[in-house]
């Protein structure tokens, strides 16, 4: 899944310190009897919400805090936070690929009912499916899905390609019941404020600021939870919850906080908590290929060379919210490394300034005292750009400009409107910009996303599908069509070989940062979080798995 910048990075700093009104106190703490209610408070910055609790739209308040993995439920639950595991049965009990992996077969469970009372059968399953091939507006995972059937608890659910790379995607289809979807005017517009699914949770109030949800009374298939409520609170920005999450109103949250180790977890070390496992996706910076001197390899290998990755871990990255990228085929560890092929295993980025100056000489550039010239004898010269509010990448950028001094490239830093430059990145109206791409259970979507011809746009028009550097070599495109539809592993093998190679040899873009998949908690009232010695979850509260989180825990005997 891709996290919003908007979202992520925010400058805190920048906004005013405004609570909404679950600032005031905090209803899930011990002092004032809340833990008693089993209230579990929940934050993210995401400003007034409108009241739409569509599942199936990422622009609805459901999406955005995230409860609706709390009352709509997975085929089978992911982890994110491993990618490489195997997904746990949820709604399914087992399934199996088959063709190619352009045909599921889906054993749904039994005793499954929906909160209105209703049993799930295998009709629901297979409609969940067919309603997204019916209606795209729903299909926010671009599934290319032929047909869907049931027969008895038995789901089939026919593809037009191969699904290998994005079996996960299909796993986490979460399961609507037909009898109210189906009588729908259109389901790609309703805003179904009163949400039935098989979820251990209901929809108790909606306000603007605030939703609350409400473990069922009876009736969910399995232990159901011991956090009677869930109360979500958007707050105006980052700087907002921020302030919640250190005086405990809120208790989980996904928010950028610059020197968060002292600002948030140094102020409880006891209780709050920071974990972000990395997901199988890269920030970094992205190169326009298409403009010289960039159009050359060796200046893009060059600039790999000398960027300090750590300084933007610890400093852009507040030393944990974006993990370290060191393997220099961009992928992140520990979720890459079953990924890596054997000959870039333990080979990693590290500063090497003196080693870039011989690949530049090499290559045709040339020195006038410190200065560097492109084989044609210009000074070569690069627009780092990013929107101004966006703290980790602008001190991201700071770092990368410093860096390439010492090459004798000279940056400079555009500070830009956010729109202005989410256009630009779109249409290939940049130099270089840090920014992020896809991620998924293996590195196909990375390396879709970073390098694919298939998605390649001319200068000036949007490229929705990525490539926004237009990196153009064939042999990379073909690499992802045939690990794509693989008939084996063993061509699969070869085909991310290749893809790795290219990434270390031509450097389509600059990887410094792994995406994640973590939040900020409080230990306080309830414990059984997912850590780095139980990954059993990404802990982000706006992923599938957040369900999986909440079913883990129990109150704090302390």
């Amino acid at each position: 899944m891709r996290i919003s910048r908007t979202t992520a990075a925010l400058v805190v700093g920048g906004l005013a310190i405004t609570c909404l009104a679950a600032c005031g106190s905090n209803p899930g703490s011990k002092s004032n009897g809340g833990s008693a209610a089993g209230v579990l408070n929940i934050g993210m910055p995401d400003g007034q919400m409108t009241d739409n609790n569509n599942p199936f739209l990422n622009t609805s308040a459901s999406a955005a805090l995230g409860y609706r993995y709390m009352i709509y439920e997975p085929v089978a639950m992911v982890n994110d936070a491993k990618p490489a595991d195997a997904a746990k049965p949820w709604l399914a009990t087992k399934w199996t690929w088959t063709n190619n992996y352009k045909t599921l077969t889906l054993t749904v469970r039994d005793g499954v009912k929906f909160s209105d009372g209703s049993p799930m059968t295998a009709d629901d399953v297979a409609y969940s499916f067919q309603i997204l091939k019916d209606h795209t507006a729903l299909n926010f995972n671009a599934l290319d899905i032929a047909d869907a059937s049931a027969s008895g608890s038995t789901v089939t659910v026919d593809f037009n390609t191969s699904q290998f790379v994005t079996q996960a995607k299909v796993l986490k289809t979460f399961v609507v019941p037909k009898a109210i979807w189906s009588k729908m005017s259109d389901p790609g517009t309703d805003p179904v404020t009163s949400p039935v699914g098989t979820g251990p949770y209901t929809l108790k109030s909606f306000t603007p600021q605030t939703v609350t949800l409400s473990a069922r009374n009876s009736g969910y298939w399995q232990t159901a939870p011991k956090v009677g409520e869930l109360r979500y609170t958007s707050y105006t920005g980052n700087d907002a919850e921020t302030t919640a999450l250190v005086s405990g109103a809120a208790e989980w949250g996904y928010v950028f906080i610059p020197n968060a180790k002292t600002v948030y977890a140094g102020k409880d070390p006891a209780h709050y908590k920071l974990y972000f496992p990395p997901t199988l996706s890269a920030d970094g910076l992205w190169i326009n290929t298409t403009l010289k001197p960039f159009d050359n390899p060796a200046l893009r290998r060059a600039m790999a060379m000398v960027i300090n990755r750590e300084d933007i871990f610890n400093q852009g990255e507040s030393g944990y919210f974006k993990p370290l990228i060191s393997n220099i085929t961009g992928l992140p560890t520990p979720a890459g490394d079953s990924f890596i092929a054997t000959q870039y295993q333990g080979q990693n980025a590290t500063v090497d300034v003196a080693g870039a100056k011989k690949v530049l000489t090499q290559a045709g550039f040339s020195y006038a005292g410190n200065t560097l010239k492109d084989p044609t004898g210009k000074p070569v010269t690069i627009t780092l750009t990013d929107p101004a509010g966006w703290s980790d990448y602008q001190t991201d950028l700071s770092i990368i400009a410093d860096n390439f001094s010492q090459i004798g490239i000279q940056a400079t830093i555009d500070k830009a409107d956010e729109n202005a430059w989410t256009k630009n990145i779109g249409s290939g109206n940049f130099q270089a910009a840090m920014h992020w791409s896809n991620g998924g259970a293996t590195p196909y979507d990375m390396y879709e996303n970073i390098m694919d011809g298939a998605s390649l746009k001319a200068i000036g028009t949007d490229s929705p599908g990525g490539n926004y550097g237009r990196f153009n070599d064939p042999a990379a495109t073909q690499a992802l069509k045939d690990y794509a539809n693989a008939p084996d592993e063993a061509t699969r093998t070869a085909a991310l070989t290749t893809l790795e190679q290219i990434m270390v040899d031509q450097v389509p873009m600059i990887p410094t940062s792994a995406g994640n998949v973590g939040a900020e908690y409080s230990t306080k009232n309830w414990v059984g979080w997912p850590d780095d010695a139980n990954p059993y979850a990404g802990a982000q509260p706006t992923i599938p798995e957040a369900l999986d989180v909440v079913l883990h825990l129990t109150p704090a005997t302390n």
